[in-house]
């Protein structure tokens, strides 16, 4: 539900025995919680939902299938999000779940019909249209939730379907050349920990090694308007990145943006139409991240073909350019709010972009000629993502959601000023215009530095009095909570009364880079004190309850919640931690090699021997005898970010604390559950924990 806005998305082993002791069977589940004699004597007994046989359940008791049928409104949400227009028809291919996990559908027109194209078991995670004819589309999917993509390539007149990549690396699905007759992507296949760059051709499957890399934070950009240079982005931390251009034929790399003085980040770039300028978001010489032009022209005209760029006869020559010595043209120099992406319209002539302005999302769009900003129809409040412009220059596609809106597509015209709807999701038959709003909320930190999140209050005439609180701490640690639609949330707060906090605490994407580099390194557990902070807000508020607090978060979130469990055990009720960190060390030693360094510059590098116990010391596993309230720990054993041993660890090690230790683990998941049936038996398991937990 939430964005990662840095390059590393969005973006959430088998069970050791000494851990375990799993509880696989419904027959297990009863000798724990047996039935009192009398009921067991006078009446039948209660059905109940088996755990699916890829689940691993410790310590949860049975989920009752009355429970199941009572919540089922709020289990069936669905969401839609654009994969890709068809480049000569107004028709797109769509990314949605008609059954247990998200799927490739064709939609002909505004509110048309969803066709389903592909049919597996795992996920498909997006998709795009060959760019010329569209005859065919390449895709992209894992094996439960490894995240080592393969790329397919789908026949539109047959439905074949062919594998493109050796089917073990991880791959990224690439970006089309405009002539439509080649994609470059990057592979781990050389090494499993270098993403290096691959060119191929689609159509033939014929593939090549374009260039080697050093590193897993490389990814393509675009491609210049003659299919002769490629821009991609070396990316070392979420403030440090840095743009090169590749040769298409030779893999020649060339930096534009020398390394060396103060860190600067580039989140995207793109080739004007006409070759001989740059559209750059960049946070060069501000706190926030800027839209920007660079007029290559004024290089001069002289050079190797063989290493330039531009679509005239006269191509310009960047082998020497140094792009940090270049003052661009800064295109949203009013507005004081990070760009968060943009894509330019096939003719070169309009730009759209998104600003992040607090946690809401702006939409815009200027023409590059004169600069001048577009009258666009208007928006309700809410996130907007996923910019893409039809080759006719004219319909501008994006996927929108709010909390009452599950994501779903629309399109504005910028002819005719139409806006519309491309889908509409099913809400489960629950009117969504009675759920709650997000309230933005602010509280001062230990420091005096103010803090913020998002507040979703119970509805006020069912439920009196003051309310529990859910503390929920996204991940990341560079992403950002935002008024996004709740799904089966709402069910804590329409059902449950139960309120719920999203926190922005330090560290956090949107607010400005020196906010972001606020918990880096030695300064971890000032995030940690910024929850301590809100907890003392929340005491102060008429409507919520200090006394039943429950705290939570995935991934990054996850090591949150562990952290707050550990210093604030006794301002707390129970604490739920969903693929999180519980030891920084053996995290960085055991996370996929593709992205140990770029965690390294996040959260410290453990090789260095200071470090290395500053880590230890912070480490929820180190301190865990400390948490004293019940604790619920879910976990893919499939997660290549946050392996499954960091659940097994601090599950074995609290239990010892005589606590309630939940555990849930998914054999056919990964960083996050994704398939319907799992993602409901851990929303019946969550409400039960909090029943038992918060609310008694």
């Amino acid at each position: 539900m939430l964005r990662v806005l840095s390059s590393h998305r969005p973006v959430w082993g088998k069970v050791c025995g000494t851990v375990c002791g799993a509880v696989s069977s419904i027959a297990s589940l009863s000798l724990l919680f047996p039935l009192p004699p009398t009921l067991a004597q006078d009446q039948p007994p209660q059905a109940i939902l088996r755990p699916g046989e890829n689940l691993v359940v410790e310590g949860l008791p049975p989920v009752p299938q009355t429970l199941v049928e009572s919540v089922s409104h709020y289990t069936n949400f669905r969401s839609a999000t654009l994969a890709s227009w068809h480049p000569t028809r107004r028709e797109m291919l769509i990314s949605t779940r008609f059954g247990d996990v998200p799927q490739i559908h064709w939609v002909r027109s505004p509110l048309g019909m969803r066709k389903q194209l592909t049919f597996f078991s795992e996920r498909v995670s997006g998709a795009t249209f060959q760019p010329t004819q569209g005859d065919y589309f390449i895709f992209s999917r894992d094996m439960g939730g490894n995240e080592f993509n393969q790329n397919y390539r789908y026949d539109w007149k047959t439905g074949d379907i062919t594998l493109l990549t050796d089917g073990k690396s991880k791959n990224s699905r690439g970006i089309w050349g405009h002539q439509g007759d080649r994609m470059v992507y990057t592979s781990t296949r050389r090494n499993g920990k270098d993403v290096d760059l691959y060119m191929i051709e689609p159509k033939t499957g014929r593939d090549r090694l374009l260039t080697q890399v050093e590193g897993g934070g490389w990814g393509p950009l675009a491609w210049s308007p003659d299919d002769r240079q490629i821009l991609m982005l070396e990316f070392i931390s979420v403030n440090e990145s840095y743009l090169w251009l590749v040769a298409a034929e030779t893999g020649e790399k060339t930096l534009l943006t020398p390394k060396g003085g103060a860190p600067i980040a580039y989140q995207g770039a793109q080739f004007s139409k006409d070759g001989k300028g740059l559209y750059v978001v960049s946070d060069r010489g501000s706190e926030f991240s800027k839209l920007v032009y660079f007029d290559l022209t004024r290089l001069g005209q002289t050079g190797s073909t063989a290493s330039a760029i531009g679509s005239g006869t006269q191509p310009v020559d960047l082998r020497q350019v140094d792009l940090t010595q270049m003052e661009p043209k800064v295109l949203t120099s009013r507005i004081p709010w990070d760009v968060e992406e943009f894509d330019l319209s096939e003719d070169g002539k309009h730009l759209a972009f998104i600003t992040n302005e607090d946690g809401l999302s702006v939409l815009r769009v200027i023409e590059t000629a004169t600069g001048k900003e577009k009258k666009l129809p208007k928006l309700p409040v809410g996130i907007v993502w996923g910019l893409s412009w039809h080759r006719n220059g004219e319909d501008l596609g994006f996927t929108f959601t709010s909390a009452r809106n599950n994501a779903d597509i629309y399109s504005i015209n910028l002819r005719t000023q139409t806006l519309e709807r491309w889908t509409e999701s099913e809400t489960g038959g629950l009117n969504v215009e009675n759920f709650a709003n997000a309230e933005l909320v602010r509280w001062k930190s230990f420091d005096g530095r103010m803090i913020s999140g998002f507040l979703y209050r119970p509805p006020a005439n069912k439920f009196k009095g003051k309310r529990p609180v859910i503390v929920d701490i996204h991940g990341g640690p560079e992403a950002q909570s935002q008024p996004f639609f709740l799904g089966r949330m709402n069910y804590y707060l329409n059902e449950l009364g139960v309120a719920i906090l999203f926190p922005n605490v330090r560290g956090s994407s949107g607010y400005g880079k020196t906010f972001l580099t606020l918990d880096n390194g030695f300064k971890r557990e000032d995030s940690v004190k910024d929850i301590g902070a809100a907890l003392d807000w929340i005491a102060q508020q008429k409507d919520l309850n200090k006394d039943r607090v429950l705290v939570t978060g995935g991934s990054y979130g996850g090591y949150m919640s562990l952290a707050v469990a550990v210093r604030y055990s006794d301002r707390i009720r129970a604490a739920i931690n969903i693929v999180g960190i519980s030891n920084f060390v053996s995290f960085l030693e055991r996370t996929e090699g593709y992205r140990r360094d770029l965690r390294r510059v996040e959260y410290g590098d453990e090789r260095d021997p200071k470090m290395r116990e500053f880590l230890m010391k912070i480490s929820p596993l180190t301190s865990a005898d400390r948490i004293k309230d019940p604790l619920f720990v879910i976990h893919g054993q499939n997660d290549p970010r946050v392996p499954l041993n960091e659940a097994e660890q601090i599950v074995r090690t609290v239990k010892k604390n005589r606590v309630p230790v939940w555990y849930l683990m998914a054999k056919d998941e990964g960083h996050g559950f994704s398939k319907k049936r799992n993602v409901d038996y851990q929303f019946y398991t969550t409400i039960l924990f909090i029943q038992e937990f918060l609310l008694k």
